[in-house]
C-alpha cells in the first residue's frame, strides 16, 4: 500500500463506494446503506472501518459471501422484544433496519431490544445507536466478531473486538454523545489501517505467533484485551449478549471473516433502545446532558491537555475539518475504488 493520502469529498467517496459496489452485483439499497456506514466512519476519521474496508466488503461481494436476496423476517417475540432474521444479507443494511424498528418499538413501549440473527459484517456500530439518539432515545448495541483475541493470561485467539457503542441525545442542533469501542485495546481495523499506510503499530496492541508482542501489523496473529482481564470480561459479555443468547455460535466458533469468503458469517448483534419519556422525560434528558457537557468543558483540563471533551466530540471536529478539506484516503484505495477491478 502506499503512503500517500489524497483528500477526497464525502460526496465523491460516498459515490466511489456505492458504484463499486453495484458494479459487484450489490442491490442498490445494500449498496446506500453500506456507502452510508463507510463514509460516516471516514469523514469522522474512524479510518479502521472507511475505505480501507472497500477491497474486501468487494471480495466478499463477488465470491458470493453476503446473500444479495434475503428472506428478512420480524419476528416480535414479546411487547418490548424482537428478533430480526438478516439471512446473511449485507449487515449494514440488516442493523440499520433494525434500530429503525427498535426505535419504533420503544416509542410505543419504553424499552426495545432487538436481536439480529445471521447477518454480515455491519461496519462501525456507532452509526446506528447515533440514528437512535436523533430520536431522541438512548442506545446500547453490541455486536460479536470471529477469533482473534487472546484472552487474559492466554496465548492463542478465542473471542472476537467484540464491540460496544453507546449515544444519548442532546438539545436540537447539538450532536448526540456517542461512544464507540472494540473491547481490545484497539480493534483489528486499525491493523488494516497501519498496513494500508505501511505504519509501525505500538507494541501495546497486539502478539505475533509465538505470543509476543509486535509492532510490525504483518506480523499480528492476534489483539489484546483493552486494560487486561476488565476487556477480556467486557468482550465475554458482548459475546453472550450478541451470540449465545441469540442461539448462535459463540468465541471461538465464530465464523472467520478472511478465511473464506465465498461462506456467509452468521454473525449477532443487539440493539437495546431506551425511552426516557418512560422514565422521566426526554427534555429532562437533554436538559441533564447539556448541563454535563457544559460542566465537562468548564474543566480545567489536565497538563498536556487544552480540553475536555465529552464522547464522541473529536471525531465531530475531525469531521469538520474534513468537509471543509476533504478526507484523507491512501492512494491506493482511491485507485481501486476508481477503477474497473471488482477486488
Amino acid at each position: 500500500m502506499s503512503e500517500k493520502l489524497v483528500r477526497v469529498s464525502s460526496d465523491k467517496l460516498r459515490e466511489l463506494f456505492k458504484n463499486k459496489f453495484i458494479a459487484n452485483g450489490m442491490k442498490e439499497e445494500f449498496a446506500d446503506r453500506t456507502a452510508d456506514v463507510l463514509l460516516w466512519a471516514d469523514e469522522r476519521g474512524i479510518h479502521s472501518h472507511g475505505s480501507v474496508r472497500m477491497e474486501y466488503y468487494s471480495e466478499r461481494q463477488a465470491k458470493g459471501g453476503f446473500n444479495n436476496n434475503p428472506e428478512f423476517k420480524w419476528e416480535k417475540t414479546g411487547p418490548s422484544t424482537a428478533i430480526f432474521h438478516g439471512d446473511n444479507a449485507k449487515g449494514t443494511y440488516v442493523a440499520h433496519e433494525a434500530m429503525v424498528k427498535a426505535v419504533e418499538m420503544a416509542e410505543e413501549n419504553g424499552v426495545a431490544v432487538v436481536g439480529m440473527s445471521r447477518l454480515s459484517h455491519s461496519g462501525a456500530i456507532g452509526y446506528y445507536v447515533e440514528k437512535a439518539a436523533e430520536k431522541g432515545m438512548v442506545a446500547l448495541s453490541v455486536v460479536q466478531s470471529d477469533p482473534m483475541v487472546v484472552p487474559f493470561g492466554g496465548s492463542e485467539p478465542y473471542f472476537g473486538t467484540n464491540p460496544i457503542a453507546f449515544a444519548a441525545p442532546r438539545a436540537e442542533g447539538n450532536k448526540p454523545i456517542v461512544f464507540d469501542m472494540a473491547t481490545t485495546v484497539q480493534a483489528w481495523g486499525k491493523i488494516l489501517d497501519a498496513r494500508s499506510k505501511n505504519k509501525e503499530i505500538p507494541d501495546t496492541w497486539a502478539v505475533d505467533k509465538n505470543g509476543k508482542p509486535t509492532t510490525d501489523p504483518w506480523e499480528v496473529n492476534a489483539l489484546l484485551p483493552v486494560a487486561g482481564p476488565k476487556g477480556y470480561g467486557l468482550m465475554m459479555m458482548v459475546d453472550v449478549l450478541a451470540g449465545s443468547l441469540l442461539g448462535l455460535p459463540f468465541g471461538k466458533h465464530v465464523s472467520s471473516m478472511y478465511a473464506d469468503l465465498s461462506e456467509y458469517r452468521n454473525l449477532g448483534q443487539l440493539h437495546i433502545v431506551i425511552n426516557p419519556d418512560f422514565f422521566s422525560s426526554k427534555e429532562a434528558l437533554i436538559e441533564k446532558m447539556e448541563q454535563m457537557v457544559q460542566e465537562l468543558h468548564d474543566q480545567k483540563p489536565a497538563p498536556g491537555f487544552d480540553q475536555v471533551y465529552y464522547p464522541g466530540e473529536l471525531m465531530n471536529a475531525v469531521k469538520e475539518e474534513y468537509d471543509k478539506d476533504g478526507i484523507p484516503i491512501p492512494e491506493d484505495i482511491v485507485e481501486f475504488l476508481e477503477s474497473d477491478r471488482l477486488y
